[in-house]
């Protein structure tokens, strides 16, 4: 049974979302991206960042990746990047004061590849501040797989439920600041998850979205 995700500030509770709590191992799963090829495309040091550009409908928003703070995140989420898996990604949930959170890709068979695929959790090594980027997770261990979010504030009540940021906006806040949030949490991840884009733009045609995710080479 799939349940919606919900980030709590005032209990700071995690319940189950729409993905699967149990890691899958069926054939044709995608594999999680190895430390070697982290180190590959940070140059062979863990503790150089990886600038990612979100274009979004807003404008560009830069995030630079720390391997170091969160590898595990960091393999997935770079993966996510170069196989265009963001593109097209509506923010679907915007709460003011708290975070905006994407990930759901438009593409119900797509995204299911990737949401039941979960990775291990990373320990929490920098705090949930005002610009850090975090995957969202569910109350369960190891249960990350696709959605983040950019906290808008100082959300380090989410440190001690292994709430772990990869990365930190460096431009484009108020990019993120921006994102429309007429509709807050009212789209259904069921919804999302069974038919995608078409039920976000049909019932929400507002929604912000990211064009294109990419890594931005030096």
């Amino acid at each position: 049974m799939h349940r919606r995700m919900t980030l709590s500030v005032l209990a700071v509770s995690v319940m189950l979302t729409g993905m699967s709590c149990v890691k899958r191992s069926d054939v044709g799963a995608p594999p999680v991206p190895t430390a070697e090829a982290l180190n590959n495309r940070s140059g062979g040091s863990s503790t150089e960042s990886i600038l990612v550009r979100l274009e979004t409908s807003k404008g560009d928003i830069d995030i630079a990746v720390h391997p170091d703070w969160a590898p595990v995140g960091v393999e997935r989420f770079l993966k996510l990047v170069d196989i265009g898996f963001y593109d097209e990604c509506r923010f679907f949930r915007v709460l003011p004061n708290f975070m905006v959170q994407v990930g759901m890709n438009g593409d119900p068979k797509l995204h299911a590849k990737w949401s039941d695929n979960t990775i291990q959790d990373d320990p929490v090594i920098e705090s949930n501040q005002r610009g850090y980027v975090t995957f969202a997770k569910s109350g369960l261990p190891n249960s990350r797989s696709t959605q983040f979010f950019i906290n808008y504030k100082d959300n380090s009540q989410l440190d001690s439920d292994r709430f772990a940021p990869f990365g930190k906006v460096v431009s484009g806040m108020d990019v993120a600041l921006a994102i429309n949030a007429e509709y807050r949490e009212r789209p259904d991840q069921n919804a999302i998850r069974q038919v995608g884009n078409d039920y976000l733009k049909s019932q929400f045609p507002k929604l912000d979205f990211i064009k294109k995710a990419y890594v931005v080479q030096n």
